[in-house]
């Protein structure tokens, strides 16, 4: 079952190790509500830069708005990453810190390597669920 409508699998489901979310209803820096909106491009950019290694999906909403143009990156049992401050030009980097988290032994996204965008975009980073369940009662 797919969680994620418009989940594009890039390949075998086995070959893939992180997801990227990205919110398609960001918009312009003005508000302006032109469409296709800088959300959605950047999600087809990213989609586009993407190999069978990478889930790219589409979301909406990740409630980030005053930092606009926001993905989130995924790994299962894994710590979640949410980045805003993001731009058009940053789908491959998306891609690369994907892969880059995906490659790593820890359940975190190695500081070292990471993009640039990653580094000042960085919103939050929230627990695996597993974390949570194994320390509660």
């Amino acid at each position: 079952m797919n969680d994620f409508p418009g989940l594009d699998r890039g390949g075998a489901a086995n070959a893939v190790h992180a997801t990227i979310l990205v919110c398609v209803t960001c918009r312009q820096a003005d508000g302006a509500d032109a469409t296709p909106r800088p959300g959605q491009m950047l999600y087809e950019a990213t989609r586009a830069a993407a190999g069978p290694d990478v889930r790219v999906a589409p979301v909406e909403c990740l409630a980030n708005c005053k930092r606009r143009l926001s993905a989130a990156i995924l790994r299962t049992g894994a710590w979640s990453y949410v980045f805003g401050d993001l731009a058009l030009e940053n789908a491959a980097d998306l891609v690369s810190g994907a892969r880059l988290y995906a490659a790593a032994s820890e359940s975190v996204m190695p500081w070292r390597g990471r993009p640039d965008c990653l580094k000042r975009g960085l919103v939050s980073r929230l627990p695996p669920f597993d974390l949570l369940t194994e320390r509660t009662p």
